[in-house]
C-alpha cells in the first residue's frame, strides 16, 4: 500500500491504507482535528485495494478488506473511496467490537446526559443529530452507540456524521462548509455528503454519558409521539445491536439494564423543524 491513514476515535484506533492518493486525503481532511492513535498497533485496519490489478488505474474500482470482511461484496468506484474507507471502518466496529454493546444509533449529550436516536435507515437519526450538534449537543456518535457493559455508560465514537440526500440541503446552511467531506453522487445510499463533528465534541471524545432517554424516530410522517414499551424497546434494540449475540451473558445484561432504566418514545415528524421541538419536548420531561 503506498499510502496510509491513522487516527482515534473515542477508545479505537484505525489505520486505513489504500493504493491510490484520493481517499487517504480525503479521510485527513475529514479527520483533521482528530488525534492519532496512541499505541504503534492500532485496535483496527481498513486496506482499500483494487479487485484486480487492472481496475487500479483503469477504471479503478475500490475493494474494502481488513481484520473483518464481507465476502462477495461489490467494489466501489474510487470515485467513492471515501465512503468505502468510512465503511471499512464501520465494518471492523461492528463485526470485531467486543469490549462494548454496539447500538447502530445515533447519540448525542447535554449535560453528561445521553440521548439515543435509532430506528432503520432513512429514520432521520443522522440528520437529527447534525442538527442538535449545531444547536449545542456535544456529538457522541452517529453511526454506533458503545454502551459499557459493567457501567451502562456511553463511551463516545464521534466519527464524521453521514448526511444523506435532504440531509444534506438541512445542514448547509447551520454548519460552515470547510466542516463538509465533499459530495458524493449517485453511492448505494444516495447522494452522501460526511459533517466532521464541532470541535467540543471531539475534543471531549474520552468522557462516557448516562443513558437518559431513547426515541425511535421517523421522518416524513405526521406529528405524533408515543411511549414505547419495554418488551417492544427489548426487541427493536436486539435487532439495531451487531454485536448482542456474541457478547452472551453481557450482552443479555447490559441491554436489559439500559431497557429498564430510561424512558423510550417513538416520534413521527414531518420536517426537521418539527422533530427537534418534539426532541426539546421529551428531553425537557425525562432528563
Amino acid at each position: 500500500m503506498s499510502f496510509e491513514f491513522a487516527v482515534k476515535v473515542g477508545p479505537r484506533g484505525f489505520r486505513i491504507a489504500a493504493p491510490w492518493r484520493l481517499p487517504i486525503f480525503q479521510l485527513e481532511a475529514l479527520y483533521s482535528g482528530y488525534p492519532k492513535p496512541e499505541a504503534a498497533i492500532p485496535d483496527h485496519s481498513v486496506r482499500l485495494e483494487a479487485p484486480s490489478f487492472a481496475r487500479r488505474f483503469l477504471r479503478p474500482a475500490v475493494a474494502i478488506n481488513g481484520d473483518y470482511t464481507i465476502a462477495d461484496a461489490a467494489p466501489l468506484p474510487l470515485s467513492m473511496g471515501l465512503l468505502a474507507a468510512e465503511m471499512g471502518m464501520n465494518l471492523q466496529i461492528a463485526l470485531g467490537e467486543r469490549d462494548y454493546l454496539l447500538l447502530h444509533a445515533a447519540t448525542v449529550e447535554k449535560g453528561g446526559k445521553a440521548l439515543i436516536l435509532t430506528g432503520e435507515s432513512g429514520s432521520g437519526k443522522s440528520t437529527m443529530s447534525a442538527v442538535l450538534m449545531s444547536q449545542g449537543w456535544r456529538l457522541l456518535g452517529d453511526e454506533f452507540a458503545l454502551i459499557d457493559p459493567v457501567s451502562g455508560l456511553i463511551h463516545p465514537f464521534p466519527r464524521p456524521i453521514s448526511l444523506k440526500n435532504a440531509g444534506v440541503e438541512a445542514l448547509m446552511p447551520m454548519v460552515k462548509d470547510s466542516r463538509f467531506g465533499p459530495l458524493l453522487k449517485e453511492t448505494p445510499k444516495g447522494d452522501l455528503r460526511h459533517l466532521s463533528p464541532d470541535a467540543a465534541s471531539i475534543t471531549a471524545m474520552d468522557e462516557p454519558a448516562e443513558p437518559a432517554l431513547l426515541l425511535f424516530p421517523a421522518f416524513g410522517h405526521s406529528e405524533a409521539t408515543r411511549p414505547v414499551g419495554q418488551g417492544e424497546v427489548f426487541v427493536r434494540l436486539t435487532q439495531a445491536s451487531t454485536n448482542y449475540t456474541a457478547l452472551g451473558e453481557r450482552g443479555f445484561t447490559a441491554l436489559t439494564s439500559l431497557v429498564r432504566s430510561i424512558p423510550a418514545h417513538a416520534i413521527d415528524y414531518p420536517d426537521t423543524k418539527t422533530g427537534v421541538k418534539l426532541v426539546e419536548q421529551l428531553w425537557a420531561d425525562y432528563a
